[in-house]
């Protein structure tokens, strides 16, 4: 399965399916080129994006900061731009 469209060293682009307002928060798995991830936020003001954010950030070791929303803030599909990561196994 192919999650990254964009990939170098330090930089994976991710294309992301939201699901807000779940009993638990976390990486569901895959969901066609990308990943699902269930957030327990509702997406309200922001919120489950700043989930999202943490969430990301915690399953790859990295800094919330290197986390970055590229396209769909407002939507439950998102392109999502993870940063300095080094070898990640995908």
């Amino acid at each position: 399965m192919k999650k990254s469209q964009d990939k170098t060293e330090n930089t994976m682009t991710i294309t992301i399916k939201v699901e807000p307002r779940s009993s638990r928060s976390g990486v569901a798995g895959p969901y066609g080129n990308g990943l699902k991830v269930k957030l327990t936020s509702p997406p309200v003001e922001g919120r489950a994006n700043r989930e999202l954010i943490e969430v990301l950030a915690k399953t790859y070791g990295i800094a919330k900061k290197d986390v970055e929303i590229i396209s769909g803030r407002n939507s439950k599909n998102k392109v999502v731009r993870l940063t300095g990561i080094n070898k990640i196994k995908i």
